[in-house]
């Protein structure tokens, strides 16, 4: 089982694109190389792999973040969980259903909101993408700070809020104050939960708590 992501840029035109490109390939390069793990596509269209689907949600978590540090940027994605055949060299000629759930997501979810995921169990479905609607009213409205400051915590997972705040060059209240602005301790929570519904498909089979 793997996890498929495809998506794109919105608002892509309206911003130098050598401003976003660097940063999109960066994220992509540190999860393997194009074009097997990853390809652009279109300008501004992509298609990753993510090989372990318990970390696919942690990964767009972050690549919305560190989009929506430029202004006027952001993201749609569609993540598929599920089985994938081997036989291609390039990501975009892969196939099976974590691509074709992929896929479906982006051209249908996505329409209602910027971020979805698609298995082949609809309770799972239904309950991470009620989910995911709610945590985007807070991701979706990120400030440049908030995003700023989330992409830091995400790389730095273990490190202290007083750290963050030094590497911010900002006081800890204000540190403390972008965190709850964020909604990041709750947009977390959801995140373990996803990764341990993931994580039990994997071990036994089904999506169940």
């Amino acid at each position: 089982m793997t996890s498929i992501i495809t998506g794109d840029i919105i608002n892509s035109r309206n911003v130098d694109t050598n401003i976003w490109m660097s940063l999109l390939k960066k994220t992509f390069q540190e999860i393997g190389a194009s074009p097997k793990t990853w390809e652009i596509f279109r300008g501004d269209s992509f298609q990753v792999e993510i090989e372990q689907p318990e970390h696919a949600l942690f990964f767009t978590i972050k690549l919305k973040a560190i989009l929506k540090q430029i202004k006027n940027l952001d993201v749609r994605i569609g993540i598929g969980i599920g089985e994938k055949t081997e036989n291609y060299k390039r990501i975009t000629e892969g196939n099976g259903e974590a691509f074709t759930f992929s896929g479906k997501a982006f051209d249908t979810l996505v329409k209602k909101q910027n971020l979805a995921v698609l298995t082949n169990d609809e309770k799972f479905n239904t309950l991470m993408n009620t989910s995911l609607a709610l945590a985007l009213l807070i991701m979706d409205n990120w400030t440049k700070n908030s995003a700023e400051f989330t992409v830091k915590y995400l790389n730095n997972k273990g490190t202290t809020q007083k750290i963050l705040a030094k590497e911010l060059n900002i006081s800890e209240s204000s540190a403390s104050e972008r965190r709850k602005r964020a909604g990041l301790d709750e947009i977390m929570q959801f995140e373990k939960i996803y990764r341990t519904m993931v994580t039990h498909k994997k071990i036994n089979g089904c999506y169940s708590l």
